[in-house]
């Protein structure tokens, strides 16, 4: 017999261990490295769709602080982890077209970009940077440990939803009419938010939602990689003119939207799936709504 009564997962304490967790990770060592600086960044953007769940049933002004407080950690974070990550996909390009950057030998963006990092000095600047990102932590991790939620609807949780998957299918039919980088990168953050958001409705069918989020976090992940190779052949400074550029430089541009076109050719049949125009939400999670 099924239940005729269904508990969301509770928000507060989700927000309070995502906080409470960039904490101690962040108290491992002076400097955080790429692994933890990836999971701090994580656990900011699901405490930051937490909070638009319930934007509309607490304060919004003392919520949206808090919003802004955790993009504040997130944007400083960011910074740290896209040198890293240019550097890593160029070399991964490196040892898959060899030959290419033989021919690019002299180029001295690339290799500049290809150098390993000296060693950290400006370490005493980035522990200030460290304790600038723990105090704004602390401060709202505070705030959420005095803001009362014990009467949270569910039913608005589930509009709150419900308007989030709107705005990413409006966000995927502006990307598939006209394919633009900066309008794939607010598709991938705005499907994070709602992927991070499904968690707490995880009770209403867990395999149908479980399974949703997979394909979500599959999706998100492409998302990311196409991303990551738009910024760079940004970070190249590349722009396409006859007879201007390198024809290796050109040459290493193709492979590099050849790899964005095999993200794509994964995004789009599973974005079909989820957002395409015209389905409930309630049909896309897979679960007959009783009472929440």
């Amino acid at each position: 017999m099924e239940p005729d009564y269904i508990k969301l997962k509770e928000i507060k304490p989700a927000l309070a261990g995502y906080i409470r967790e960039s904490q101690t990770m962040l108290k491992r060592q002076p400097v955080p490295d790429e692994e933890v600086i990836h999971d701090v960044r994580v656990l900011m953007k699901k405490s930051r769709a937490a909070l638009k769940l319930v934007v509309p049933q607490l304060d919004r002004e003392y919520i949206t602080r808090d919003i802004v407080a955790l993009r504040e950690v997130g944007r400083k974070m960011c910074a740290w982890r896209e040198t890293s990550v240019l550097r890593k996909n160029l070399k991964e390009m490196k040892k898959e077209f060899p030959e290419i950057f033989t021919r690019l030998a002299e180029n001295d963006k690339i290799n500049f970009m290809l150098r390993k990092p000296e060693a950290i000095t400006e370490t005493e600047v980035l522990k200030a940077e460290v304790e600038g990102i723990s105090e704004l932590l602390r401060k709202t991790g505070f705030r959420i440990r005095f803001e009362s939620m014990n009467k949270i609807d569910p039913q608005l949780l589930l509009r709150e939803l419900e308007r989030t998957y709107g705005i990413v299918t409006d966000i995927y039919l502006i990307c598939r009419n006209n394919l633009r980088p900066d309008e794939l990168h607010e598709f991938r953050k705005k499907a994070k938010d709602f992927l991070y958001q499904l968690y707490f409705f995880r009770p209403l069918n867990p395999s149908s939602i479980k399974a949703l989020e997979k394909k979500l976090d599959n999706l998100t992940q492409n998302l990311g990689r196409y991303n990551d190779l738009s910024q760079l052949v940004m970070a190249l400074e590349y722009e396409y003119s006859v007879n201007k550029n390198q024809p290796a430089l050109d040459e290493l541009v193709i492979r590099i939207r050849e790899k964005q076109d095999s993200h794509l050719s994964k995004i789009w049949p599973a974005a079909y799936k989820i957002f395409c125009p015209g389905q409930k939400l309630v049909n896309v999670l897979g679960f007959k709504l009783l009472l929440i």
